[in-house]
């Protein structure tokens, strides 16, 4: 490949030059975390609605799972009890898991199986949480998340 700028002159004289740029092999690119929570979220989505698991929804799937997606739905399976306890005790008492948005549901459970592992800061938890809720959900579920997670940060 020819790495030589080509160069074009303007009618007013301005010289331009053009590189051509090489995209970076896959491999490489270092996917952000914000695209694996997106990710993790999906095969948690699919799972609820079809009533199977995770790793069953997984292994029926041909798209490969980012490692830190992988990470994030371990451990929400791996806590799925202690994730749902904490998620009902922080909600109101005329609330119940089964009653929030099924999305809603499953990105309060990324959300605090994020904190529990402790992989990143709690703030960083929610403020993802909320911004996939404002992004995939309803105009209040940003909200919503924020104060329910607020209350399980507090909980724990």
């Amino acid at each position: 490949m020819d790495a030589t700028p080509k160069r074009i002159t303007k009618p007013d004289g301005t010289v331009l030059e053009l590189v051509e740029t090489i995209p970076a092999d896959a491999h490489g690119r270092r996917p952000s975390r914000t695209k694996a929570r997106k990710q993790a979220l999906d095969l948690l989505y699919a799972a609820e609605l079809r009533g199977l698991t995770p790793a069953q929804v997984l292994a029926e799937s041909e798209e490969e799972l980012r490692p830190f997606a992988a990470d994030l739905v371990a451990a929400v399976e791996e806590h799925a009890e202690q994730i749902d306890a904490l998620l009902a005790k922080a909600l109101a008492a005329d609330w119940s898991l089964e009653r929030m948005p099924r999305i809603d549901r499953c990105l309060a459970r990324l959300a605090v199986g994020e904190l529990l592992s402790g992989t990143v800061a709690a703030e960083v938890a929610v403020e993802q949480a909320a911004a996939l809720a404002t992004e995939l959900s309803t105009d209040d579920s940003a909200a919503f998340l924020n104060g329910l997670l607020a209350a399980v940060r507090r909980g724990l």
